[in-house]
């Protein structure tokens, strides 16, 4: 960086410099990313039994843009297309407002479902 004497002895900065919070860059890494995508799925659950598994993700981060693939456990029943709809859209928001990333892709994989005795549902034998 240059500097300009003022004339006098001082010197002083030129008035083109850029400034310190302009200077730099900033990288997420992927696993931020992918808890961050987790929390998010967590968030949208929340009302899930006690015995499905926290949700996981994995991120691939390509030319700034967040591609998410979440593994999550639903309890039934259950519409699963508009809980795993919920998810995406409130993921992409999550992820795109807290790391400002753009989020073309969430995919939701259901590895499981739980079935809630809330429901009405027979355990064991009936006659």
């Amino acid at each position: 960086m240059s500097q300009v004497s003022d004339g006098v002895g001082e010197l002083r900065r030129p008035t083109d410099t850029v400034a310190p919070g302009e200077r730099g860059a900033t990288r997420v890494a992927d696993r931020v990313v992918s808890k961050i995508a987790a929390q998010a799925a967590r968030e949208t659950l929340s009302d899930q039994s006690e015995d499905t598994s926290p949700p996981r993700a994995t991120v691939v981060i390509h030319h700034g843009a967040a591609h998410i693939r979440l593994h999550v456990e639903l309890d039934y029943p259950c519409d699963i297309g508009v809980r795993c709809a919920d998810v995406r859209r409130h993921v992409a928001s999550r992820v795109g407002a807290l790391v400002s990333m753009e989020v073309p892709e969430v995919a939701v994989h259901v590895e499981r479902l739980h079935l809630t005795p809330a429901h009405g549902v027979a355990q064991g034998r009936t006659r």
